[in-house]
């Protein structure tokens, strides 16, 4: 792979060719040139040099040499490479040189990038190894250097901390590009100093702090918030949220995962309100390696705000010239432009977006959905492929939770999972007692947070509903966003104990039991999180677990998304940890039974 020299090695190059006094290395004519710096859509050429833009004009005849490759648009729109402002690899179940050989093909091009699941589980070296593969892709990654490990300190206990010493080291790293999500918004509200430590550290390397305010309180604390330094936010789900982010100098980034759909309920703020989209970002925020291969990446989410009524040229800024404006990067990506790095799309429509023909720093990377580019490896070592550690096997026992003494029911707080949203519902149900044991019932079944980076042998067992889940079954994953224990949920405690131990012997993935049988399982060896698989090959395994939750009886939406979030305790309302219980509403730990009143 070629290496992407800095503007100012190849400055003299750019403006010899655009000048007309050396030929450029690609030109591409007959086509039309979207411009996201005036939204206009020009019949203008484009010539290209070592990977950059450096003529972009009417006519590019006088930058062909003999050796210059011609590049026939067809009267295709020329566009930039799409560009991710926020998103997890890891929740792709991929590494990075896999993610990126499956999103070349749909247009991203540029990927700004928080390993904060890493982070959970191998501290600050598994960031490097992340960062380290993510600088050897044909594509732009950019790292965050994550900012919450745990992400709600006292309430949870990760494998590895984040400290603010790391924060600072890493802000010198080639590839880090600012903090990622600080997730921690009451350290921040009420004045954290690691917090703020972490946020000075990254403003003092003239670098972007990224935001989550999981709150709907619009009041004083989220001005708190703002004040505190993040600079934009993914985790709105109204049009008030947006106006409310932007209004505050932040940029509002609408997401449209595999699970999360908040670009709708917001975009709004724009098409109707008429709010200046500049300060507005598409991002993915998460997404499975299933949606990545059948719907695809940011080319879906532009697609979807086209159709929420968003006008094409506004949505394609909101993917590219404004996501690179936010990172102070306007110099390097986001437009066809000179200087630029040499990303674009070929495609035939502006409202429905086929991804045609992708260039990426001047050269082929993708055709007709064809990758033309490798993606190289990084060489992960022993220690980031062994993280499973629970402990003695698991038995039913240690999934029994134990009524009151005396007592025939109880009311126990249980978790509500709401579809296709990353809050929770705080519930309240009254449960049988069997042989001094809760059961749950109905719509409830039993939720375990297994322990699995100290090998202390925790087991917290609580109750969740929404699933749907019928017969003896469990599913179990180390997918468990953000500390990355190992979360089983089940009617059967039998059927937990067994898929806890499968992991445990795969190092970690999500996996199905049902009546005894293991009917699903998608292994993730690297960190418990990521398979260096194939896209594809991932795909194929993960959809297997979709369908084995669904022959259980469960019919949400990417329901092994839903899973995986349920022991995040930074969003609302209820979450599961390796201490108890959390109210996030307040963020305490709260008893699994209610008192009587």
């Amino acid at each position: 792979m070629e290496v992407l020299l800095p503007w100012k090695d190849v400055a003299a190059d750019l403006v010899a060719v655009a000048a007309g006094r050396a030929p450029a290395d690609r030109v591409i004519r007959s086509g039309k040139v979207v411009s996201m710096h005036t939204r206009e859509i020009l019949d203008w050429e484009v010539a290209i040099v070592k990977g950059r833009f450096a003529y972009v004009g009417p006519d590019a005849s006088h930058c062909i040499g003999p050796e210059t490759q011609i590049t026939d648009a067809a009267g295709r729109y020329v566009i930039p490479g799409l560009c991710d402002g926020h998103m997890h690899i890891e929740s792709g179940m991929l590494t990075p040189a896999e993610f990126a050989a499956a999103v070349i093909p749909h247009g991203t091009t540029t990927m700004f990038t928080d390993p904060h699941e890493i982070a959970n589980v191998l501290g600050l070296e598994g960031v490097r190894m992340m960062h380290d593969e993510a600088l050897m892709q044909p594509v732009n990654i950019f790292t965050q250097m994550p900012s919450c490990a745990p992400s709600a300190p006292g309430l949870e206990t990760t494998g590895f901390e984040i400290s603010a010493e790391d924060v600072a080291e890493a802000m010198a790293w080639p590839g880090i590009i600012g903090l990622g999500e600080m997730m921690n918004f009451p350290g921040v509200v009420n004045g954290d100093t690691q917090m703020l430590a972490e946020i000075a550290a990254t403003q003092a390397a003239n670098k972007t702090v990224g935001g989550h305010y999981a709150s709907p309180d619009l009041g004083p604390a989220f001005h708190a918030y703002a004040a505190g330094g993040p600079a934009d936010d993914h985790e709105g789900t109204s049009e008030a949220d947006a106006i409310a982010r932007t209004r505050q100098g932040m940029r509002a980034m609408l997401r449209l995962g595999s699970a999360w759909y908040d670009v709708e309920s917001q975009i709004t703020a724009i098409t109707e309100k008429g709010m200046d989209p500049r300060s507005f970002i598409l991002c993915t925020d998460d997404c499975f390696a299933g949606t990545l291969v059948r719907d695809g990446h940011m080319d879906r989410v532009v697609r979807h705000a086209i159709a929420c009524g968003c006008d094409p040229l506004i949505a394609l800024q909101m993917a590219t010239l404004n996501t690179a404006s936010h990172f102070g990067l306007e110099r390097e990506l986001g437009s066809i432009t000179p200087g630029r790095r040499a990303d674009l799309i070929l495609t035939s429509s502006l409202e429905e977006l086929p991804i045609e023909h992708v260039i990426a720093r001047g050269v082929d990377a993708a055709i007709a959905g064809e990758l033309k580019v490798t993606c190289p490896h990084y060489d992960w070592p022993a220690k980031a492929r062994q993280t499973v550690h629970m402990g003695d096997p698991k038995t039913a026992q240690d999934f029994e939770i134990r009524a009151p003494e005396g007592a025939n029911h109880v009311t126990a707080r249980v978790i509500g999972v709401v579809e296709n949203q990353a809050p929770t519902k705080a519930l309240s149900e009254e449960l049988p007692v069997k042989d001094g044991l809760v059961e749950g019932q109905g719509d409830v079944c039993q939720i375990a947070l297994v322990e699995r980076h100290r090998a202390t042998g925790g087991v917290t067992n609580a109750f969740v509903s929404g699933f749907g889940y019928e017969g003896p079954m469990a599913m179990a994953s180390t997918v468990a966003h953000d500390s990355h224990h190992m979360i089983v949920v089940g009617t059967e405690r039998a059927n937990m104990a067994a898929a806890a131990n499968r992991l445990a012997e795969v190092g970690g993935g999500m996996c199905v039991y049902q009546n005894g049988e293991e009917t699903a399982l998608v292994e993730l060896p690297i960190a418990g999180l990521m398979s260096d698989a194939p896209a594809a090959d991932v795909a194929v395994k993960a959809d297997g677990i979709l369908a084995a939750m669904k022959a259980a009886g469960c019919t949400l939406n990417n329901a092994n998304m839903q899973h995986s979030l349920l022991a995040l305790v930074v969003i609302p309302e209820l979450r599961i940890s390796d201490l108890g219980l959390v109210d996030v509403r307040t963020f305490e730990l709260v008893p699994l039974f209610e008192e009587a009143p």
